[in-house]
């Protein structure tokens, strides 16, 4: 039973920055995998960035740009969002899972899911 919150959205210019946070209820939010996935005007939801107790991935479009992180004390995970581009544009969830890694990259491997951020990149 975990209720996720995200925040930290907002409307930027390319090469900005942002972080999103994703703030989490839960007394096993610990052993969660975490991920945050992106949905952009008409497109499919798609994976960002995932974190596990012991690995991260990123999706291709975010690698050296993005930074995926977590405080296990606090319950909150975070979204580091760098050299931002218009293509960035989408809205911004975050997502936990229990034992998520087979089907981590689909949102069909998640179990909970936050309301989303909006991420506007625009000149």
């Amino acid at each position: 039973q975990v209720q996720l919150v995200e925040s930290g959205g907002g409307l930027v210019q390319p090469g900005d920055s942002l972080r999103l946070s994703c703030a989490a209820s839960g007394r096993t939010f610990s052993a969660y995998d975490m991920a945050w996935f992106r949905q952009g005007p008409g497109e499919e939801r798609e994976l960002v960035a995932f974190i596990s107790w012991d690995s991260t991935y990123y999706a291709n479009s975010v690698k050296g740009r993005f930074s995926i992180s977590r405080d296990n004390v606090e319950n909150m995970v975070y979204l580091q969002m760098n050299s931002l581009k218009p293509e960035d544009t989408a809205v911004y969830y975050c997502a936990g899972g229990r034992n998520s890694r087979s089907r981590f990259s689909i949102p069909a491997g998640y179990d909970y899911w936050g309301q989303g951020t909006q991420v506007t990149v625009s000149s």
